[in-house]
């Protein structure tokens, strides 16, 4: 495969991180904020540096084929939605693809690289927990109130939603529940209430957040769930995440910013029978 004619974009050990999402809702950004408070590493986001409005029009202006190129440069590809993460000159997308470029560099995972070791094996063995648990407990999440089209509001297709929620309750939250719960009781998991490798990673964040919200959106069914005692390992990690010094401290911030619109809604009446 020929090169590109733009330079390669570079980041820097010393460059600032920035993260590029919509204001006012924890959305697909709130993966990346965690990795940042576990860490305890600074970076700036977009949705606190500046006013709504201003955060709102930032986004836009990165997916706009107008003026997104100005903000992604000649050396990165463009970009569809956000969150995006900025570094130095590199920008990228998609939150998965964002949580494996960070994790190596901020303690919370392996680095991928070129070779068949084991820190190559176990970087990819992290991306797939991710990437699973990303279909089922955010994509499919998000269907639940927006089953049509994303263009429509939940009220413009809510029988849709009722029905598409009962099958979520009923099938898909428990299915991936359960895979979190086997992958944690498997061998790969090590000591202790993680996914992997016997120490807190990246993906142990992303299950946390995943199960805060399912928690705040459907209450009532993710109570049933845990008092049936069949995803006790998957509750105990979120409990051990939440007690982690930086994610209580960031918890209990006006940073954490309140659940109502993007991924994780409370619409009481898909959960009624």
């Amino acid at each position: 495969m020929s090169e590109p004619d733009t330079k390669r974009p570079r980041s820097s050990a010393d460059a600032p991180y920035e993260l590029i999402y919509w204001p006012t809702l924890p959305g697909r950004g709130e993966f990346v904020r965690l990795l940042f408070e576990e860490a305890g590493v600074p970076y700036t986001d977009t949705a606190q540096e500046l006013d709504p409005g201003a955060a709102a029009s930032k986004v836009i202006d990165l997916v706009s084929p107008e003026s997104g190129a100005d903000i992604v440069g000649p050396s990165n590809p463009p970009v569809l939605a956000p969150p995006a993460l900025r570094h130095g000159d590199l920008v990228i997308s998609q939150t998965p693809n964002i949580l494996l470029y960070l994790a190596p560099k901020l303690g919370l995972g392996p680095r991928l690289g070129d070779s068949d070791g084991d820190d190559n094996i176990a970087a990819l063995h992290l991306n797939q927990i991710v990437l699973t648990l990303n279909d089922g407990l955010v994509a499919e999440m998000h269907d639940t109130h927006h089953p049509t089209a994303v263009s429509l509001t939940y009220e413009q297709q809510k029988p849709e939603a009722k029905k598409r929620t009962r099958h979520y309750l009923d099938e898909r939250l428990p299915k991936f529940l359960g895979y979190a719960q086997r992958v944690i009781n498997a061998k790969t998991s090590g000591e202790g209430p993680w996914l992997y490798g016997g120490s807190l990673t990246y993906a142990d964040l992303f299950l946390f957040q995943c199960v805060d919200g399912c928690l705040f959106a459907f209450p009532k069914t993710m109570a049933k769930l845990r008092e049936s005692g069949e995803y006790d390992a998957v509750f105990k990690l979120y409990d051990a995440v939440k007690e982690r010094p930086n994610i209580k401290k960031y918890l209990a911030s006006d940073r954490r910013q309140a659940y109502g619109q993007g991924i994780y809604r409370h619409y009481p009446e898909l959960e009624e029978e």
